[in-house]
């Protein structure tokens, strides 16, 4: 038998759904991060919507996303700052919206993205 993904484990696209619009009302309200997602980052329900398809790729659920998530953010300019607020966020709201070791397994994804994007 096969084990349960993460995104099963989790409750699927209602719970990954709920963390994303979260953890993205934190992001536009930061100081630091908040102003380059709001200058880049015109409709965020389509925004949302692609996020989710690519979380729900990374955790082993049904997902539409193709794209190239690491050169998406080359020309945004972060750096090691902007890379530290936005994991405090997503730590802060996995640990908010999903179990313990659901949380974990998310923010463990999350600091493997962030080795890529810096690259």
């Amino acid at each position: 038998m096969n084990e349960p993904s993460l995104y099963e484990r989790m409750g699927g696209r209602d719970t990954l759904a709920q963390l994303l619009r979260h953890f993205y009302s934190d992001i536009r309200q930061h100081s630091l991060v908040g102003p380059i997602f709001n200058e880049k980052i015109k409709d965020w329900p389509t925004h949302l919507e692609t996020i989710g398809s690519f979380w729900a790729r990374l955790t082993r659920g049904p997902s539409t996303y193709s794209g190239r998530m690491p050169a998406k953010h080359l020309h945004l300019g972060l750096n090691g700052n902007h890379f530290q607020a936005w994991l405090q966020l997503w730590e802060f709201n996995c640990r908010a919206y999903l179990t313990a070791s659901d949380a974990q397994e998310m923010i463990t994804l999350a600091h493997e993205i962030g080795q890529r994007l810096k690259g």
